[in-house]
Order: C-alpha cells, then structure tokens, then sequence
C-alpha cells in the first residue's frame, strides 16, 4: 500500500523531507523502517537529516563495517541504524542480534534490506529513493503488510 511520495529538486530540501518522513513513520506506526535505493541515492543522507529532526545529537555516519550504530533521540530512546550492503548471509545478521533489534519495538532504519528480507518482520515501512536524470530525488513511501 502506497502511502506518499515526496520529491526533493536538491539536497537543500532534506530537512523538509525528514520531517515529513518523520510524520510518515508516526503514522504508519511500524518501528522498522528499510531505505532501499541504488549506491549513491542518498539513503544515509536522508537518515542523517531524519535523526536531526528527531534530536539525534550523534554523528550519525553509514554502520557499514559495523553493520549496526546506536544512537539516542531527544527523549533517550534508542534509534539503531544498519547497514547491511557487507552481510554475507541472513544468519550473519541474526548473529548480531537482527531479530531481536527488529522486535524491540524501538526505531530500526535499515539500509540494503533486501539482503536480510526474511528477517524483516511484517508490517514495515519501506523508504525508497528514486534518483531522476535531473539527479533530483523521489522518495517513495509504501507499507510492506
């Protein structure tokens, strides 16, 4: 089920379109959130500006050798943020825990989720971001029942 997309002409238009997204994921009230989108999309940016708008005061930076960060909203609730792109394997995932950060019920962002798909719980709000020849962006916005 599609729920909205939203377009950004720049990067400049990032902050408007976390606070959106951010709008986006109260609703649709699913702690797990996947960005799916080709190299260079823009995914970490956009969750960089998404936990900004959340009071994130960490660096927030790719996990990708990591696979997983941990940062604190402006209430102190935790927001983990993974990056899958280097996971070899579904199971890998599950050794550092996937499952269990994917049903704590806190905020999940997660990057390359099609490499950990079977992990995924149902429902999940899904983030993908289209890059247009123009090099703007859409960012489409659907509920993965």
């Amino acid at each position: 089920m599609s729920l909205t997309s939203i377009s950004l002409a720049t990067l400049a238009d990032l902050p408007t379109a976390s606070s959106q997204l951010r709008s986006a994921i109260a609703a649709a009230a699913c702690p797990v959130v996947t960005f799916e989108g080709e190299m260079g999309a823009g995914k970490t940016t956009l969750i960089r500006a998404l936990c900004a708008a959340m009071g994130v005061a960490d660096d927030v930076s790719s996990p990708t050798f990591a696979l997983v960060n941990e940062y604190r909203d402006n209430g102190n609730q935790p927001v983990y943020h993974f990056d899958f792109y280097r996971i070899d394997s579904e199971q890998e995932a599950e050794r550092i825990g996937a499952s269990e950060y994917f049903d704590s019920g806190y905020l999940c962002l997660v990057e390359w989720p099609a490499r950990v798909a079977g992990l995924l719980p149902l429902p999940h709000l899904q983030v993908r971001l289209l890059v247009l020849p123009d090099e703007s962006r859409v960012v489409e916005l659907t509920i993965n029942n």
